[in-house]
């Protein structure tokens, strides 16, 4: 009979989190929906297909489209590895920036009205707000990039070792005491 691990593909911690995560998901869902189920059952379904349907597709365009961007000609060296990297740098604070604004749009599109008494602040200052945090990201990101071509140029790596014949295995020396070999290749105990 198989794991658990196996069965499912990771531990049994892994899946005993999954499980009480979408148990607190739910939870907050019945909550905020008091008495509505076939709401909350709607609006995960709904979630899900808008996800899987919509979203998925357009993050996997908008990569591909990036990276073509980005693309290099195919070379060695410290730039061309660096450079198939910076995909990454622009990834993190889009997704970071994405989010909030998926979050927080009804307020930074001004579309709920009334927002005003509960936060105390006027409606105009959120739109700016998010710029302000996008550009943030997307200066921190580029802060760590040059950082991390900093670094890469800083410590070059050593040159490959040029080998004169066909490579040598070394054999590991035996356990107990130190013998030398003389040069002309004879036992130790011979030149006694």
């Amino acid at each position: 009979m198989k794991s658990v691990s196996e069965r499912y593909g990771a531990s049994p911690l892994h899946l005993l989190l999954v499980l009480c995560s979408f148990a607190l998901t739910l939870y907050a869902g019945v909550r905020l929906l008091k008495g509505d189920t076939l709401g909350v059952v709607m609006w995960f379904v709904g979630a899900a297909l808008l996800h899987d349907l919509v979203l998925l597709p357009l993050y996997n365009l908008t990569d591909r489209s990036a990276q073509r961007l980005l693309r290099t000609r195919q070379g060695t060296g410290i730039h061309h590895r660096s450079r198939r990297s910076w995909i990454n740098y622009l990834r993190v604070p889009a997704f970071v920036s994405l989010l909030l604004l998926i979050t927080w749009y009804p307020l930074i599109l001004r579309k709920v009205p009334g927002y005003h008494l509960a936060t105390a602040l006027p409606p105009g200052v959120f739109l700016g707000r998010w710029l302000l945090i996008t550009g943030a990201l997307f200066a921190a990101s580029a802060l760590c990039l040059i950082t991390a071509m900093w670094r890469g140029h800083a410590a070059p790596p050593p040159p490959p070792a040029q080998n004169e014949g066909p490579a040598r295995r070394q054999e590991p020396s035996p356990p107990g005491p130190l013998l030398s070999t003389p040069p002309d290749g004879t036992s130790p105990q011979s030149h006694s």
